[in-house]
């Protein structure tokens, strides 16, 4: 599988909670790091608990993959309770073609300033 398959594989496990076949997709030694709350999880075990424990009913889409060699990067739109967010995740792949490393970016919409509001159209 390249590494656009795996990311798709990757995201489709997790939207149907199939924990035990998306832990087959993660390198023993993963490491995975969020930058906003400057989290660090080391190890598929816990990286599998992690996202199986993670709380609510939550969803999501994909809404683009790319990828090239063993790196890769998806953006994802996620929905909890009613609030949809943004994911941007980095990933790479190790010789064996399982995810060895995941970063994820969770930007957080914010107001424009209105010094450039005659330039933009909002959406």
């Amino acid at each position: 599988m390249d590494i656009e398959g795996v990311i798709a594989a990757f995201w489709q496990r997790a939207e149907s909670r199939d924990w035990p076949a998306f832990g087959e997709l993660l390198a023993p030694e993963v490491r995975y790091e969020a930058s906003q709350t400057r989290e660090r999880v080391r190890g598929r075990e816990a990286y599998v608990r992690f996202n199986a424990e993670f709380p609510g009913d939550w969803h999501l889409s994909v809404e683009r993959i790319i990828g090239s060699g063993r790196e890769g990067v998806s953006w994802i739109e996620f929905r909890l309770d009613g609030e949809q967010m943004t994911g941007i995740s980095f990933f790479t792949l190790d010789d064996a073609g399982l995810i060895v490393a995941i970063r994820d970016f969770w930007p957080d919409p914010y107001e424009p300033p209105a010094n450039r509001a005659h330039l933009v159209e909002r959406y």
